[in-house]
């Protein structure tokens, strides 16, 4: 598994994004549920938001992000990064296990 960044940028104002919150919810609980998402919040301020995500391949994550009704909207744009975890805190090792090799 690999270990990704999911960076979710608000391209209209806040009160433009706050009708498509419980659909953007139903997205995350159903990517967590799909085995995708780690860890999630919002950013402080609030221009966005941030996931913690792993999946086999950058594509199947990124299939999976485009369902995001935030994203479909066009109310905001996701970037996601590869990342590998070369160190953890020991709570968090089986989570970002260290790549193989």
């Amino acid at each position: 598994m690999k270990n990704f960044i999911v960076d979710l940028e608000y391209l209209v104002p806040m009160d433009q994004v706050e009708p498509h919150i419980k659909g953007h919810m139903d997205f995350v609980a159903k990517g967590y549920d799909k085995g995708f998402f780690i860890a999630s919040g919002a950013k402080v301020p609030r221009t966005g938001g941030v996931i913690l995500a792993k999946a086999d391949e950058r594509e199947a994550l990124a299939g999976y992000c485009n369902t995001d009704p935030f994203v479909i909207s066009g109310i905001a744009k996701m970037t996601i990064t590869e990342f590998i975890a070369r160190r953890t805190i020991d709570e968090a090792s089986d989570v970002f296990a260290p790549p193989e090799g």
